[in-house]
């Protein structure tokens, strides 16, 4: 018994071992960068389409206009700014899957001419005020 709870003990240890300093502050500014630039997109977006940005960052399910606009969002998000679908995910306060949900159904509604064009002109918006931050 004394043999199975150190162990036991040893494997916390592992687990809760704490991580490198370097990759835990990369990985934690590459986050807080992510998050940063998604909450603008929001907001950004929020205001082009006249929503609440408070009602697109509410978690769980939202009326179908703001998830349309949110996906819109996630959308140009992920491809102008190039970020990944992970990390659109994290700043949405969403899972990847929904993301990926999300492009492609932007993509298959881009089909509609009128559709394309609230698209491209998000997508301007977006490169426009991204400009000088990413070097776009």
């Amino acid at each position: 018994m004394a043999t199975a709870s150190k162990k036991k003990l040893s494997e916390i240890d592992r687990i809760t071992e704490p991580i490198p300093v370097a990759s835990a502050s990369t990985s934690s500014r590459r986050d807080e960068r992510a998050v940063e630039l998604c909450e603008c997109m929001m907001d950004i977006v929020a205001a082009l389409f006249n929503v609440s940005s408070k009602e697109m960052r509410r978690p769980g399910r939202t009326s179908q206009e703001v998830a349309r606009v949110r996906q819109i969002a996630m959308y140009v998000t992920h491809v102008v700014l190039q970020m990944s679908m992970r990390e659109v995910g994290r700043g949405f306060g969403r899972d990847r899957t929904t993301v990926v949900h999300a492009c492609h159904l932007i993509e298959d509604m881009r089909e509609d001419a009128d559709f394309e064009q609230v698209v491209m002109m998000t997508e301007r918006v977006a490169l426009a005020a991204f400009r000088d931050r990413m070097g776009l």
